[in-house]
């Protein structure tokens, strides 16, 4: 049986993989395991819990509740919130853990649960197999769990000043105010499908339109946010906006487009953030944190502005640790999550909007000005499915392929294959000066791969 817990929580079909009784077993597991670590400190327990507008999200946000009451946890009930705002006010009201249901970007169908620590961190890998063990053993007829009674049982309230408290955050960590900035969002009929334009409006920009920001419960995604942007650029336009803001279903990511509709991605933002926050002396150590997948054009844009690069493995949860660990401000990922660690203790798709808005407003430049910091060069991205990945280090054939792409694409160029974590497949990266070339040596080297690890 594989592991529950990935990279980004507990995620399925909702009411197929994902159960209410799942949830409600993974909840009480996991207050059972934070107290036996001491986490609570010998008083009450409190925990935030929040989701997205996914109609499964409704009785397994019960489910969660039920669980975590059942096991006399107090329940701060958030309601419709994006993963940021959980982690912050998990932090901000001193819960001693959260919980957010959702599934990001995916499709309606599917949800998750994600477990955040004290103050709205990620939960330790450590803790989060104990919590597994722990749901497995009692789901499998062990022992059953040490049930409170009478007055010890959790009690639940909703917390409807979540919404205000977190868009004060907001608004309160930026730089400068946003008045002139005319703003088009699309909310991906999502967690921010509300928060995101009157954060903007607060802040002092013009929202002049609104997308994705009907949520339905049976809407999220759907033809709109982050992973969809033809509607976005094509409103830039017809409304002669500054700015355009595509969040994805939890709002944890941020995708951009400028005044002609072309998008801003995430190496993009983190660049042009990058430069503004190494003018205001809040770049920490003058380096950003990105992965190895970021364009090369990003790569070559912060070595002429004097900023040092430090990468990582695909995922945002590395790029979170790196800048943990090493004590730095600023990362995240080409799809948009873009982590200001300052502000946030994970992506957050609406505070990156809000800093890209005042950068616009504090310099009266366009964001394709601004954009230009780097130029993107041409990526290509092939997988190889039906190969032997664990060879893509050792088979000696293969490297001696990918050192004559090198070769042949020189200092303006870039090479990088990949074994896929979830999936029998070898992801064959290619950048070059044009796409032309791009295409020709992934082409060869997609082909090789074929060959030596067939």
């Amino acid at each position: 049986m594989g592991r529950l817990f990935g990279t980004d929580g507990v995620r399925g079909v909702a009411n197929e993989g994902l159960t209410a009784e799942l949830a409600l077993g993974l909840s009480v597991a996991a207050a059972h395991v934070l107290g036996e670590a001491g986490a609570f400190d010998g008083h009450r327990p409190v925990a935030v819990v929040g989701r997205d507008p996914r109609a499964s999200g409704e009785f397994l946000e019960a489910a969660v509740i039920a669980g975590l009451a059942s096991a006399g946890v107090d329940v701060l009930r958030v309601g419709v919130l994006p993963t940021p705002a959980v982690a912050y006010l998990t932090g901000a009201l001193g819960a001693d853990f959260g919980v957010m249901l959702s599934a990001s970007h995916n499709a309606m169908p599917d949800n998750g649960i994600k477990f955040l620590a004290r103050g709205g961190h990620k939960l330790d890998d450590r803790i989060e197999d104990a919590i597994e063990s722990h749901y497995r053993k009692h789901a499998a007829g062990g022992e059953d769990w040490n049930r409170p009674t009478g007055a010890a049982v959790g009690r639940v309230r909703e917390y409807t000043e979540g919404f205000d408290k977190y868009v004060a955050h907001l608004i309160g960590v930026l730089p400068n105010r946003l008045d002139g900035i005319r703003v088009v969002i699309d909310g991906a009929h999502g967690a921010a499908a509300y928060v995101a334009p009157e954060a903007f409006a607060r802040a002092g920009a013009e929202v002049v339109h609104t997308l994705g920001a009907e949520p339905t419960g049976l809407n999220i995604n759907d033809g709109v946010g982050s992973t969809h942007l033809d509607r976005l650029r094509v409103a830039m336009r017809e409304h002669a906006a500054d700015l355009g803001i595509a969040l994805d279903g939890d709002a944890d990511r941020c995708l951009a487009a400028d005044a002609e509709g072309n998008e801003v991605d995430g190496d993009q933002i983190i660049a042009i953030l990058a430069v503004a926050m190494q003018e205001a002396g809040t770049l920490r150590r003058n380096t950003v944190v990105a992965t190895v997948m970021s364009n090369l054009g990003f790569k070559l844009a912060m070595e002429r502005e004097g900023v040092d690069l430090v990468e990582t493995a695909v995922g945002d949860r590395y790029v979170l640790e790196a800048m943990k660990e090493q004590g730095f401000a600023l990362g995240g990922e080409q799809s948009g999550h873009v982590i200001l660690l300052d502000h946030a203790t994970t992506g957050d798709g609406t505070l990156t909007g809000l800093m890209l808005g005042a950068r616009l407003a504090a310099t009266k430049q366009p964001l394709s000005d601004l954009a230009a910091v780097m130029t993107r060069l041409p990526q290509v991205l092939i997988n190889v499915k039906g190969v032997d990945k664990a060879r893509v280090r050792t088979c000696e054939e293969l490297s001696a392929a990918v050192a004559a792409a090198e070769a042949e694409l020189g200092a303006t160029g870039r090479v990088l294959l990949r074994p896929s974590g979830t999936e029998p497949l070898v992801r064959v990266m290619v950048e070059a000066a044009d796409e032309v070339q791009a295409q020709a040596v992934a082409q060869t080297l997609a082909t090789a791969v074929r060959t030596y690890l067939g």
